[in-house]
Order: structure tokens, then sequence, then C-alpha cells
């Protein structure tokens, strides 16, 4: 296949690069783009070495079977016309096609089916809070419907970018050495502290974070699952925590819950907190799983059951789903 790479030089192009090594992702001809600053630039994938092309309005995807494009929403929308205008299917990381009617939003666990009807040959990828959600939140929808979902998200700096990234290390070493910490990727220092605000504000008191969270989980499970959320960013550097909260139609067991996950398709049941075994994200970075664990029955509802789920939200929460979604339309010859 003919692969694009589009915003090659951010955190999530870099790891669409080493998802490919790692999943020997079948690749003839790679592309790869950027803006100015990134062009030019050279990056070594599957043992080659690429160079960064300029990102312009041009035939350079003619010929390309799919583009991943993960360089925010003003881009993709700048530039999907001139991605898929020659057969491109463009798999778009960005918030800019998530919503729309005519666009799939895809999560392979889920919905991978959905990705067959593209009229405007775009898939969009979810939100990374909401892929690692529905992937666990599927298993128990597969036992009983789900009515009701409260959730809590303990956010990394990951996902505000690799310049986020940075700049929590920079504020960790700033106060360590007694100076004033730098803070210009988040609302507040984020180093020893929490801050309960990711996007922007809404009429309604939720932030664009948390509202992504009720309609794309809706869309992607084709359910009326009502989903009430809040979004947190926390000083880890990398992958997300949920604290979830489900209310079922009939009650479920933990035995049964725990049954279940243990089988499901890309889930790793860590459960033992006796033995102090429950997921977190310092050893979750990395992994391509969603981790589950901390299953116990809500004492507030009858047909409630809680969970801890922790996902690296650059890797599954961002180009592992994608990649996904591109072997599932190659491996069933849908291209």
């Amino acid at each position: 296949m003919k692969i694009a790479v589009v915003g090659a030089s951010g955190a999530v192009g870099q790891e669409f690069l080493r998802v490919f090594e790692e999943r020997n992702f079948p690749i003839d001809e790679l592309l790869l783009f950027g803006s100015p600053r990134s062009a030019g630039t050279k990056y070594t994938c599957q043992g080659k070495e690429y160079e960064v092309k300029l990102l312009q309005h041009n035939d350079d995807f003619k010929g390309v079977d799919i583009a991943f494009v993960s360089a925010g929403a003003g881009t993709s929308k700048e530039f999907a016309g001139t991605i898929t205008r020659h057969g491109t299917v463009m798999i778009d990381n960005s918030s800019a096609f998530r919503m729309d009617e005519d666009v799939p939003l895809v999560v392979p666990e889920v919905n991978a089916a959905d990705a067959l009807n593209r009229p405007r040959n775009i898939i969009a990828n979810p939100n990374c809070t909401t892929i690692q959600m529905v992937v666990a939140l599927n298993v128990i929808e597969q036992i009983s419907h789900i009515k009701r979902v409260r959730v809590a998200t303990y956010q990394a700096a990951s996902g505000a970018g690799a310049a986020a990234m940075q700049e929590l290390y920079e504020q960790y070493k700033q106060i360590l050495a007694g100076e004033k910490p730098t803070v210009e990727k988040f609302a507040h220092q984020l180093a020893f502290n929490l801050i309960p605000h990711i996007d922007v504000f809404t009429d309604n008191g939720y932030t664009k974070e948390e509202m992504k969270m009720f309609h794309e989980t809706r869309k992607i499970m084709h359910s009326d699952i009502q989903v009430s959320a809040t979004c947190v960013r926390v000083p880890a550097l990398r992958a997300h925590s949920e604290s979830i909260w489900v209310e079922t139609e009939t009650p479920i067991s933990v035995a049964e819950a725990q049954a279940a996950f243990r089988q499901a398709e890309g889930i790793i049941l860590q459960d033992n907190p006796e033995q102090k075994e429950y997921p977190m994200p310092l050893f979750v970075s990395g992994q391509d799983p969603v981790y589950v664990g901390r299953i116990r029955k809500d004492l507030a509802f009858e047909n409630g059951l809680t969970f801890w789920v922790v996902g690296d939200q650059i890797k599954k929460g961002a180009a592992l789903n994608a990649v996904q979604i591109a072997e599932y339309l190659y491996n069933n010859k849908l291209l």
C-alpha cells in the first residue's frame, strides 16, 4: 500500500511510525507531510529513511491508499478535499469531522463495520478518552444494555501534545530549582497540581472534552446511553485513567464482568487489589491494550457497576486505533 502521514513530526505522527514498525504494517511507499517548520526533517520507519514534505494543495496524494492525518482540526478541514479527491481514504485524528453524519466514527473493537460507509472517504478517529472508555463499555453492553455512565477522567500531559509533555518536565525542574514555572500549554501550572479544565467551557458548564465523551459514545455505540463526564488534567506524563460508573438494565455481577473483560478483544484485566494489582499509567504507557481493574458493585445503584480503566492516550487513544481501522480495511480487502 501507498501510505501518507500528515503531521509526521507531532507526538501522534511519530507514534504512527512506531506502530507501523511494531505491527509490520504493509507499506510499499510512505509519504510524510508537515508544516513549513517540519518540512525537510528526516525520519526512519521500517528500516528506510523518509523526508517530510510540505503539505500543499496539489496532487501529492494521487495514488495514496490511506492518509493518516493528525495535524489539528483546522488543517484537516482545509486539506480534506485535497487528500481525498483521488480516492485516498483519510483517517482523521482531529475533532473536525467526528460528529458529521456522513463520516463514520470508529473504534475497531466496537464498530469496525461502520468504516464501510464513508461517503466522503473520511473516517474519524474518536477522542482519546472516548476510545478507551467505549472499548470497556462495549464489553458490558454485550451483557446488559447500559442506560447511564458517569465518568471522571485523569488525563496525562500527553493529551495536550509533545510540547505539553516537555512543559511538565520543565515545570518540575523549575519548581525544584526554586524558579517560577513556565505555563503555556495548560490553563495553570500542572506540576504538583490537578486542573479540572480540558478544552473550552460550553454554555452548560461542561467542557468540550466532556461533551465529546457524551456525543461520541452515543454515535460509536449506536445507543441512547447517557454520559456525564468530568475531565481532569493530572501531572502524569502519558496514559489516561478513567473512573467509570455504569448503570445497566439488569444487574451484572463482578464475576460476570471480570469474565467478560478477561475474554474481550483489546483489553487486559488487571484486577487483584489484594496483591496491589490494578492498572496505573506508569506501567500502561507504551502498551497497546486498554487495562481494566478495580471492578466492584456500585453501592448507590442496584444495577450499578464501577471500574477503573487506563489506556495510552498516544497509542490506543490515537495512532494505534487509526492503524487498526486501516488494518480492518486492508485485511477485508475494503480499500
